[in-house]
């Protein structure tokens, strides 16, 4: 018994380790992917990269296509949680690094459990609110960081921030979809709905492709296979093995492991006070994310 419980905790590390890695590379290779292409085209050719795989997987494991009264609301999830998410994100770090983005992303839990608490009428505790506020202090220390060049900083914060409340507004009314397609149909079929909102930028995106660098292109192709496709289904994985609030609690190592991946990758050095903003949005996001789940 202990020999394949020790097996299958060992596959739950892996799944975990390997949605953690994927995520936080993202970050450095997005900035990677900004030398030769502008944000859009990055965008745009990374969801249908994504998207195009996901489709041949749905149509060798034929999955079943989402019921017609249901699309207009993948379409609005995948609008928000892909379209919204990846543009925002990519313009969003033109203005700040990668690193100082992934823990800006970080609030989207406390995005998420809002939303939860005025639409879907979750509870959202004194404790909770006292997180949101320890988080968003957090985002302001990242937002004097830089106090040179405070205004343009502020358009990435801002950017960074919407692309972290398109994703919430994903996960927030995903529930009753998921437990309806399960995890892998519904992200394929969001997935794919995000990348068509991305067809009309497709030919200027394609237009930029016999200009960029071969280290660019790579990126590209590298941002479209392993952050946007096989995170999901590792998450997948994880979700069925222990449960969503234990889960996506790990997520909260992704912006150390990118902050660390940026310098390997990208050279960048982060402030003092991008730090400490970071320290602080951590301990605000966990502290919510603790008491929005334990009711």
């Amino acid at each position: 018994m202990s020999m394949s419980n020790l097996k299958y905790r060992k596959s739950i590390i892996f799944a975990f380790a390997l949605t953690i890695m994927l995520w936080a590379s993202a970050f450095p290779m997005i900035k990677v992917a900004l030398h030769a292409f502008k944000a859009i085209d990055l965008a745009t050719l990374r969801l249908l990269i994504g998207a195009l795989i996901l489709f041949i997987f749905a149509l060798v494991k034929k999955l079943p296509l989402p019921q017609v009264k249901d699309i207009p609301v993948i379409l609005l999830l995948g609008f928000c949680g892909f379209t919204v998410y990846h543009t925002a994100l990519g313009i969003g770090e033109y203005y700040v690094s990668a690193g100082v983005a992934s823990l800006l992303v970080s609030t989207t839990p406390i995005f998420s459990a809002l939303l939860a608490k005025v639409f879907l009428k979750e509870r959202f505790s004194t404790k909770a609110w006292i997180g949101s506020l320890i988080a968003f202090i957090g985002v302001g220390f990242i937002s004097l960081g830089d106090h040179h060049k405070l205004n343009v900083a502020l358009i990435g914060v801002v950017l960074i921030l919407l692309a972290s409340f398109g994703e919430s507004i994903y996960f927030a009314f995903q529930k009753y979809y998921l437990d309806k397609y399960g995890f892998i149909p519904f992200t394929i079929y969001t997935i794919i709905a995000g990348a068509l909102f991305m067809v009309i930028f497709l030919p200027d995106s394609v237009h930029q492709i016999p200009h960029a660098n071969v280290i660019s292109i790579m990126a590209v192709v590298y941002l479209g296979i392993f952050p946007t496709v096989i995170p999901y289904i590792c998450l997948a994985y994880t979700i069925n093995k222990v449960g969503v609030s234990d889960a996506t609690i790990s997520l909260y190592l992704t912006p150390a492991i990118a902050l660390i991946l940026s310098f390997i990758l990208v050279g960048e050095i982060p402030t003092i006070l991008a730090l400490l903003g970071g320290i602080v949005i951590l301990v605000g996001v966990t502290l919510t994310s603790l008491n929005t789940e334990s009711h």
